[in-house]
């Protein structure tokens, strides 16, 4: 038996693309021969699809899409499609209306439908917020009908988070029920997960172990298909795989990219399928996903262009290159925008990235406007000094003009803090923060290093980064003589609490006893809490560190605050 996987990309909301998409599939698949054709989790209208679920007429349109679809499948192809579908018991039982479901189509009809039974809650996931979870194991037999020889596989159905609830993998069960060992008991020859699993560093490996001790335990093989492409802040990363009940993997598909393939599946087990090597190194692996991330981002917000602030800094000039890949050179506009504290070398360092990357770019001096705010505060401020409030309203002048060019050209702006300083709010509201995307809110200031450092190295002879860039101290040249460990820690220390503090969730006694001064976590602490109001303003990010089982920015409600009334210790990025 031939099984094809369609390793899909679709757009949130659009019905009619995402259908389209499914049915090449469809009609390759039928090419080649096959019986089956499996589609991610929600294929249909993307996910996350978030409150458009919460509009009947969204759902009464997908059902009548998913009808018109069925009846254009390729006949004798069996095709599983996501989908959603109304819950009938949800007035009776007080359930949730909606199930997170995948149709069987074949021959013009929707043969069956299977409901997830798993419904994540934690980190990104709301799905009960959404949908009801199902009580039963979902299965079905191929071919259809039987050939005359009457053999046939039993095929399991499951649909992503149903996978993740092994209890001798995890130590623990998270849910209830395992619907793996349920399947288990029903015999069945395979296991299907159609599924939209979000992108973390390092995520395909626990994937991998996963899957390949379900293959083991239950003696089975196991196939796995991912979405694959950007939606909003979530990237999804693809890499389908499959196992056979030995632990070999048979198959991996290309990571951040689509993919279609024809798996061979006989007496059991997967043949002949194409392994395609993960990434060489973290830093490969993260930037292939942020420059899906980001692309995807402009092209399914309706943008073709993206501005950015170059500060000569290390952080904007990875932004640059990030966007020079994802949407091409000739469409990203750099904009100088240096005052009386901005060294020469910055604008230089500026202009030889611009260089490097082919970069368009517009060089406007602030001095003017910064005299302008001056002269309107100076009756005000008469009796003041001049402080953080002088630093930001650089940050603020810069912010203004970018928007302005985003406004006047209809380009999306892109912010370039980092997440070091995010996490502690070394950044400015309404300047350095402003923007449609936060293209590397999530990457530390030392993966950022490691990245630019990756790029010069990728290419052979090629430099990327200027090299004065990665060995200047970062400054936000908003006053003389600024550098950032004039009010941060180094950063090799500051990430290394951060880390312990949002992400392995330490109190400041255990990150002090790691080797760390009491009084630096402490002072981190602060930073932390009382910045939360400023990552709520700030725009989307793209998602890479693991923030499974909510390991994500929110702190304890006890130590939130309210937003601060002045902006102490609260500067310009150097991005």
């Amino acid at each position: 038996m031939k099984i094809a996987i369609a390793q899909l990309n679709p757009t949130v909301g659009n019905l009619l693309d995402n259908a389209q998409s499914i049915l090449d599939a469809a009609r390759h698949a039928a090419q080649q021969g096959a019986s089956l054709l499996l589609t991610p989790e929600l294929s249909l209208c993307g996910y996350p699809p978030r409150d458009l679920l919460l509009d009947p007429s969204f759902i009464a349109a997908m059902e009548t899409q998913l009808q018109h679809l069925a009846c254009q499948i390729p006949a004798g192809l069996t095709v599983l499609v996501g989908t959603v579908t109304p819950n009938p018991d949800a007035h009776d039982e007080g359930e949730k209306p909606l199930f997170n479901s995948i149709a069987r189509l074949r021959d013009g009809e929707i043969r069956e439908y299977y409901h997830k039974r798993l419904l994540p809650t934690y980190d990104v996931f709301d799905e009960h917020r959404y949908f009801a979870a199902h009580g039963e194991s979902n299965f079905f037999t191929l071919p259809e009908p039987l050939s005359n020889n009457g053999c046939a596989y039993k095929i399991g159905v499951t649909i992503c988070e149903d996978l993740w609830n092994d209890e001798e993998f995890w130590g623990k069960r998270h849910y209830p029920c395992n619907p793996i060992a349920d399947l288990a008991t029903a015999e069945v020859d395979l296991i299907v997960n159609l599924s939209a699993s979000p992108y973390s560093l390092g995520k395909q490996n626990l994937r991998e172990s996963m899957l390949r001790h379900v293959a083991t335990r239950y003696n089975t093989s196991v196939l796995y298909i991912n979405q694959v492409g950007g939606n909003d802040d979530l990237i999804f990363d693809g890499s389908s795989i499959a196992f056979n009940p030995d632990g070999e993997l048979a198959f991996r598909a290309n990571r951040c990219e689509t993919d279609f393939q024809v798996l061979d599946f006989k007496s059991g087990r997967f043949h002949s399928a194409k392994v395609v090597p993960q990434a060489d190194c973290a830093e490969a692996e993260i930037w292939s996903a942020l420059v899906l991330g980001l692309r995807d981002y402009v092209r399914k917000c309706g943008f073709s262009k993206v501005v950015l602030g170059l500060s000569g800094g290390i952080d904007s000039s990875l932004v640059a290159a990030l966007a020079a890949e994802a949407v091409g050179s000739e469409n990203v506009l750099g904009v100088l925008m240096s005052s009386p504290y901005t060294s020469k070398a910055s604008v230089a360092d500026a202009l030889k990235l611009a260089e490097n990357l082919s970069l368009n770019t517009h060089h406007l001096g602030i001095q003017g406007v910064m005299d302008s705010f001056e002269d309107t505060l100076s009756e005000l401020f008469v009796q003041t000094e001049p402080d953080v409030t002088e630093e930001n309203l650089q940050s603020r002048i810069r912010g203004t003009l970018l928007m302005a060019i985003s406004n006047k050209f209809g380009h999306l702006l892109l912010s370039t803090g980092n997440k070091s300083e995010m996490a502690v709010g070394y950044c400015t509201l309404y300047g350095d923060m402003d923007g449609g995307l936060a293209a590397i809110s999530d990457v530390p200031k030392t993966r950022v290093y490691s990245l630019c450092r990756w790029l010069n190295r990728r290419e052979p002879g090629r430099e990327v980064i200027p090299e004065n860039v990665l060995i200047k101290p970062p400054s936000a040249e908003l006053k003389p003589g600024q550098a950032d460990s004039d009010s941060l820690p180094p950063y090799d220390e500051l990430d290394d609490i951060l880390h312990r503090l949002i992400h392995e969730h330490q109190s400041a006694e255990q990150i002090a006893e790691a080797g760390h001064d009491r009084s630096t976590v402490d002072r981190v602490i602060r930073l932390v809490s009382r910045a939360e109001f400023k990552r709520r303003q700030a725009p989307p990010g793209l998602k890479i560190t693991d923030r499974a089982f909510g390991t994500g920015w929110r702190m304890p409600v006890a130590s939130r605050r309210k937003a601060p009334q002045a902006e102490k210790e609260a500067v310009s990025t150097p991005g």
